[in-house]
């Protein structure tokens, strides 16, 4: 737990409530953060099956800012309103901004007497292809843009994680955006095929090595053709196999090959909206941004700016929007 300034103003709690760990954050008048804790209580990981756990989840990490500043709007964001989640809110559909996600945002009566209103994931659903979905960055853009509304005008958004999103922002608004499994794809080839089986889990390799066996891997996916994918994944085993590639490096080059098709696509299907002076930003934490960074500049791209921990900014933002506080400065 970190704790701050819990006696100064505070205006609302925030939660960031994903699959596995929660975040929650006391928030002042101002939009600044005054405390922040988490824990491992995520939606699969409650303390309880069923809305027990949700109840004591938010009790838990709530319970004394509750008693401290009775009365407090609450939001949540991420998938606590998934079909899995406290309540169900349901998708809305792109184009989407902040407001919309409050008019559909769904509400919660808690044991506690508190009032939890949930904000909904994105939809997109094109006629000419599969359809698309989010829950949670929609949340992380929000800040981004309550922070830098210029970036809202045209922007292009990455954000990397376990289900990577690539966002087209126009006029404020989520207008499209794809999904790539990278890093679900990473651990469950790590974990649970052969590839890992060479792979040592206390591996620390130096950073330099570290760092050219992910651009190898991330120059493999620049040059791959069309179906070689599968293919080239077990270069991970056969790499090390013939010794060509110590151990310890088989997961760096494993992640620069995934992280370079994804980058590689990513690219391709944005290349007609990252016309000069578009901004191309980056949303998320640090080392797995890092990686990103790199990915792009070994494909002669260069992001605008890297961002993190833009979720309590932007349910700040979604509260304002739902009319729960007052926007900062009022």
């Amino acid at each position: 737990m970190e704790t701050g300034r819990t006696g100064v103003g505070a205006s609302l709690i925030a939660l960031d409530w994903g699959t596995s760990s929660l975040r929650g954050f006391l928030m002042g008048r101002d939009g600044r953060v005054l405390d922040q804790r988490a824990n491992a209580h995520g939606i699969q990981n409650l303390p309880m099956p069923g809305i027990a756990g949700f109840e004591q989840a938010f009790t838990d990490l709530c319970g004394d800012w509750l008693t401290t500043h009775p009365g407090l709007p609450v939001v949540a964001g991420g998938m606590v309103g998934s079909a899995q989640g406290w309540r169900e809110a349901p998708y809305v559909r792109c184009p989407a901004d902040t407001t919309t996600l409050a008019s559909q945002a769904i509400p919660v009566e808690s044991a506690s007497g508190s009032r939890i209103l949930i904000a909904p994931g994105v939809l997109y659903d094109p006629p000419s292809g599969p359809p698309d979905i989010l829950r949670g960055e929609e949340i992380q853009i929000a800040g981004v843009l309550a922070d830098r509304p210029d970036w809202g005008r045209d922007a292009c958004m990455v954000l990397p994680g376990t289900h990577s999103k690539w966002v087209e922002i126009v006029g404020g608004r989520m207008i499209r955006f794809s999904t790539y499994m990278t890093g679900e794809t990473f651990a469950v080839l790590c974990k649970h095929s052969i590839l890992g089986r060479l792979m040592p889990a206390d591996a620390a390799p130096a950073e330099a090595e570290s760092d050219a066996a992910f651009a190898e891997g991330v120059r493999a996916a620049q040059a791959s053709g069309p179906g070689d994918f599968t293919h080239q994944i077990f270069a991970a085993r056969t790499l090390g196999i013939t010794r060509r590639m110590p151990a310890e490096l088989l997961k760096d080059y494993l992640s620069g090959l995934l992280i370079g098709h994804e980058l590689v696509s990513g690219l391709g299907h944005m290349r007609n909206e990252l016309h000069e002076g578009r901004p191309l930003l980056l949303i998320g934490e640090g080392a797995l941004c890092r990686r990103y960074v790199r990915g792009l500049e070994l494909l002669g791209v260069e992001p605008t700016d890297r961002l993190e921990n833009t979720a309590p900014r932007g349910l700040f933002q979604f509260a304002v929007a739902a009319g729960l506080i007052a926007p900062a400065g009022e």
